[in-house]
């Protein structure tokens, strides 16, 4: 996997990925910042977990929502310290324990951006079912 970070003016840059997808950050905030990003990519990894693993459990996903809130180091480098992630999900006749299981999966064995952190951030976990 490669990628390229290209200076465009002030503190806005352009992140290109080798699949080709642009993603513009700024550190003035006119667009995500970087750990936003991250923040986002936390979200987004672990949700397309919980969704892939009810999906192959044969669960009808109708919705599938990750919020995200985290604390930050109040010196430089602000590095997140911790981070929950709350999950809201909806389906047909899914399971509590399906879920449980599925968010479980996830940050314990299958989010790559969530394990990344393991052993710098408190990474916590907890879900809805509608």
């Amino acid at each position: 996997m490669k990628a390229r970070v290209s200076w465009d003016k002030d503190l806005t840059f352009t992140g290109t990925t080798d699949s080709g997808y642009k993603t513009v950050m700024d550190g003035n905030g006119n667009a995500i910042s970087p750990m936003e990003s991250v923040l986002v990519a936390v979200g987004a990894c672990s949700s397309i977990d919980v969704v892939d693993i009810l999906k192959k459990g044969r669960n009808e996903v109708i919705s599938c929502d990750c919020e995200l809130d985290a604390e930050r180091a109040e010196e430089p480098p602000r590095v997140f310290t911790k981070i929950h992630a709350h999950y809201t999900v909806k389906g047909q006749d899914i399971s509590e324990k399906a879920l449980a299981r599925a968010v479980q999966l996830s940050a314990e064995k299958y989010c790559s951006v969530m394990l990344m952190l393991t052993g710098n951030v408190e990474v916590t976990t907890s879900y809805t079912l509608l």
